[in-house]
């Protein structure tokens, strides 16, 4: 026979009445006293953790990361040691600047954020569907989000901040170059490619250091949508790309990426010589210069079995490395080195590490005690400070990094476009170039439909000083993006 589990609150009572309040006879008041409804009715309103400020709708799933290519000559990462090593990873995509009920179909970047379980610890490799951001300096990232979600005096998503905001800022001119393409409107997060974004670094087994890019390929081909197309969808379906990402996983049709990195030695990347920053992350390295170098296959084969549990509470830091990987000075990457634990702990407190999808399934010891929602045991009668003579735990020593060399004896506020850090029109204007009659019409049409949105007194500056920087990245991008708008070329400072 069958046996059934009863019905109990939180703390293991079992109870009966879940559908009925307990009232004063069949039509009176209710009693205070009625335990299961206070908690029912509190446990639903606390039922919603604070959405991600950015990032706040996304998918994901479980899968697996297969090294196919040996890279241990610049990477001590346990992950990489060995061809055909697997590990088991956790990928979540989102839209970036929306809220959690907006549609996957928005034009906006997708994140691209992937947390491996590895023996030494959760790797969290945390990027976007592109390659490059609209800005260099973390002290601008909050005024640029800012500008991406609502208007404070309409509470209405307003084009004209965005537009004053990209025109004052010509660093952003690459990223909202591919963002008007139709690559900012992706046929769900099958099509993509991802990319860590940032420049990180390796250090090999001789502690030797490697700046490095990592480049995720889509195996499924790239696939878009045209803006009319992404319009349609969101009308019809405002989570396809969480439909389409369950359904072909449920029906296990997999999806893959294949891993690439480039690699930079540690000389090429300080020594000043190379033409520009390779720490900007507004800037791409030529494959020409720096080729793609295989790696590895991801394949996503297992759907969450609990939507909030795996998906709404996976926690990503860049800060999170292993091994055998590490930080650049990426100042963009330092600033988040800091701002995703922080918005972590904000979001889900300060134990989250212990939330079942992001404790690492090996070992963590450390000091760390007390907190909301500790449930490890927190430690137990072991000391809580270190150094100390009651516990086994030790450093060990074959983890230490090599030093990292500084270019400079001088703290200061640098400007961040200075002399030599000022180029943001070159790879742009490349970019646009390369791109295909058709995709280039379609980044035009898409341009001229965004920018028909700015309004107000400002809105001939605003303009103006947009199409001046369209010009410089292209004159012919510059001058089709003016007669789209009915704009009067000789008004343009060229």
């Amino acid at each position: 026979m069958k046996s059934h589990k009863k019905l109990t609150t939180a703390s293991g009572r079992p109870y009966l009445e879940d559908e009925n309040s307990q009232s004063v006879g069949s039509r009176g008041p209710l009693l205070l006293q009625d335990y299961i409804l206070h908690e029912k009715m509190a446990h639903f309103n606390r039922e919603r953790i604070p959405e991600r400020v950015v990032h706040a709708k996304g998918s994901g799933a479980f899968g697996t990361f297969t090294v196919t290519h040996d890279i241990t000559k610049y990477t001590k990462a346990k992950i990489f040691s060995k061809i055909g090593k697997e590990t088991k990873v956790l990928m979540r995509f989102s839209t970036v600047g929306g809220e959690k009920g907006s549609a996957d179909t928005e034009r906006d970047p997708r994140g691209f954020a992937m947390k491996f379980y590895t023996e030494d610890g959760n790797w969290d490799l945390v990027g976007n569907n592109t390659p490059v951001f609209f800005i260099k300096d973390p002290k601008k990232f909050g005024d640029f989000i800012h500008t991406q979600k609502r208007d404070p005096h309409t509470n209405l998503k307003s084009p004209t901040m965005m537009w004053d905001y990209w025109s004052l800022n010509p660093e952003s001119l690459h990223q909202v170059l591919i963002l008007m393409s139709d690559r900012g409107t992706p046929y769900g997060y099958r099509h993509m490619h991802g990319f860590g974004s940032h420049t990180f670094s390796m250090i090999n087994q001789a502690n030797e250091r490697f700046y490095v890019k990592f480049h995720f390929k889509t195996a499924q081909g790239i696939k878009n949508f045209t803006n009319d197309q992404a319009a349609h969808m969101k009308s019809h379906d405002m989570d396809f790309s969480q439909r389409d990402l369950f359904d072909n996983i449920d029906g296990g049709n997999f999806p893959k990426w294949d891993l690439k990195i480039q690699v930079m030695t540690e000389e090429e990347a300080t020594n000043g010589d190379y033409y520009f920053n390779p720490f900007d992350l507004t800037k791409v390295w030529p494959h020409a210069d720096f080729p793609l170098i295989d790696v590895g296959v991801l394949e996503l084969n297992q759907n969450p079995q609990n939507y909030f549990q795996d998906i709404e509470q996976v926690a990503f830091a860049p800060a999170h490395i292993v091994d055998g990987i590490g930080y650049s000075p990426d100042k963009m990457l330092q600033g988040r080195l800091l701002s995703y634990p922080d918005a972590q702990r904000y979001r889900l407190g300060t134990n989250y590490e212990q939330i079942p999808v992001n404790r690492c399934p090996f070992a963590t010891n450390n000091y760390q005690r007390d907190g909301q929602m500790r449930v490890d045991g927190n430690g137990g009668q072991n000391p809580n400070y270190f150094p100390n003579s009651f516990d086994d735990m030790e450093v060990d020593q074959s983890y230490k990094e090599p030093p990292l060399p500084i270019n400079s004896h001088f703290a200061d506020w640098y400007d961040r476009n200075c002399e030599g850090e000022n180029d943001h029109y070159s790879q742009p204007g490349k970019l646009f170039q390369i791109m295909t009659p058709e995709e280039q019409s379609n980044t035009i049409h898409n341009i001229v439909d965004a920018m028909s949105g700015i309004h107000g007194p400002k809105k001939e500056e605003i303009t103006r000083r947009q199409l001046f920087l369209w010009y410089r990245v292209d004159p012919r991008l510059g001058t089709e993006i003016a007669k789209g708008l009915r704009f009067e070329l000789e008004a343009l400072p060229i």
